[in-house]
C-alpha cells in the first residue's frame, strides 16, 4: 500500500513538474525517496550553482529555509516554494542578525566571511559567503594580513584557522547534528570496525576532526567514499548522505556516527521535515512561497556572487 501511495505521489508530482515548468533541488540530508525524484541532488554549493543556472519557472527547494532563501536571492523573479517554511536550521538560528550586527560592530576593519548555513539578514552584513566545499580556497584568496570575522559556524572556522594558519574571528555557533557527535561513539566504531575509513565533516568538533582519514564536505565525503579503496567507512555527519553513497558503491559497508543509542542515526529534524506529500501539495497550491525584499535579494546577492566568482 505504501509503495503504491509513493508511486501515484511520484507520478502527480512529475505530471504537475512538467506542467508548470518546475525544478526540485534537493540537499542530501533529505530523505531517499525525495532524493530519488529530484532534479539535482548536492551541497550547498552545488545547489547554489544549479539554483542560478536553472531555466525552470519554478524552483522547489527541498532543504532547509537559508537553502531557499539563497535560491530567491539567485533567482529574484523566479517562484521558490518551500515544502515546509518550518525547516529551519539550527546553525542559522544560532546568529541572529542584532547579535551579529554588535558583534561585526566591535571589529571594524575586519571584512566578514558568513559560511552559506546563515539567514538572508546575515548574508547582507557579509563581505563574502562560503560554503564547507571552498571555505578553505576563498580564505586563502585574501591577504594574511586581512582581518576577517568568519561566521556562524565556530567548529568550521576552527578548522580553516588550523590549515591556514589564520587567526579569524569566530562566531560562536554550531550545527547541532554534527556539534554532538561523540569521540566515544567514533573510538568505539572503530574498534569494532578496525579496517574502516573515518571521514567527517569539518562542521564537527576539532576532536572528531582528529579522529578522521578524511576531512571534506557532504560532497567530498561521498567522492572520497567512491574513489577510497577501503570497503567501510565510518561517517561523521547527517544520515542523508548514506543514500547516495550506498548507492554509489553498493559493496561497500557505510556506518554512520549515532547520536542516540536507540537508532544507528544522527538526522537533522529539520531537514527530515520534508516529505513527498509536501512537495506534491506545494507544486500544486504553489505555497509556501519563498519571499524576500528588494533590498535583502540585492545586499545578500553581492557576497553569493563572489563566492561563486571565487569558486570557479
Amino acid at each position: 500500500m505504501k509503495n503504491r501511495l509513493f508511486d501515484s505521489l511520484i507520478e502527480k508530482i512529475g505530471i504537475l513538474k512538467k506542467e508548470k515548468n518546475a525544478v526540485i533541488l534537493a540537499h542530501y540530508y533529505q530523505v531517499p525517496e525525495i532524493q530519488d525524484i529530484a532534479d539535482f541532488v548536492g551541497d550547498s554549493l552545488g545547489l547554489s550553482q544549479n539554483a542560478l543556472q536553472t531555466k525552470a519557472d519554478i524552483i522547489v527547494f527541498a532543504g532547509v529555509h537559508f537553502m531557499a532563501e539563497t535560491a530567491k536571492i539567485l533567482n529574484p523573479n523566479k517562484k521558490v516554494l518551500i515544502p515546509d517554511l518550518n525547516a529551519g536550521c539550527s546553525l542559522a538560528d544560532s546568529c541572529q542578525p542584532d547579535d551579529f550586527l554588535k558583534f561585526k560592530s566591535a571589529y571594524p576593519d575586519h571584512l566578514v566571511i558568513s559560511y552559506i548555513n546563515c539567514s538572508a539578514q546575515i548574508k547582507m552584513m557579509s563581505d563574502i559567503i562560503c560554503t564547507s566545499s571552498n571555505a578553505v580556497k576563498i580564505v586563502e584568496s585574501l591577504s594574511r594580513e586581512q582581518k576577517i570575522i568568519f561566521a556562524p559556524d565556530k567548529n568550521l572556522g576552527a578548522y580553516i584557522n588550523a590549515l591556514t594558519g589564520r587567526n579569524m574571528i569566530l562566531w560562536n555557533g554550531s550545527c547541532e547534528v554534527h556539534d554532538i557527535v561523540k569521540v566515544e561513539t567514533i573510538i568505539k566504531l572503530k574498534a569494532e570496525h578496525p579496517d574502516a575509513k573515518v571521514i567527517a565533516h569539518p562542521e564537527c568538533k576539532a576532536v572528531i576532526l582528529e579522529l578522521a582519514d578524511y576531512i571534506g564536505s557532504t560532497t567530498g565525503l561521498l567522492n572520497y567514499s567512491i574513489q577510497s579503496e577501503a570497503t567501510k567507512f565510518i561517517v561523521a555527519t547527517e544520515t542523508g548522505i548514506l543514500h547516495q553513497m550506498k548507492k554509489a558503491s553498493p559493496d561497500k559497508l557505510f556506518f554512520i556516527a549515532p547520536t542516540d543509542e536507540t537508532c544507528s542515526c544522527n538526522d537533522c529534524p529539520y531537514m527530515k521535515m520534508n516529505t513527498l506529500q509536501k512537495i506534491y501539495a506545494c507544486l500544486l497550491n504553489e505555497k509556501p512561497e519563498l519571499l524576500l525584499s528588494d533590498e535583502v535579494i540585492e545586499k545578500a546577492k553581492k557576497p553569493i556572487l563572489r563566492m561563486l566568482e571565487l569558486s570557479e
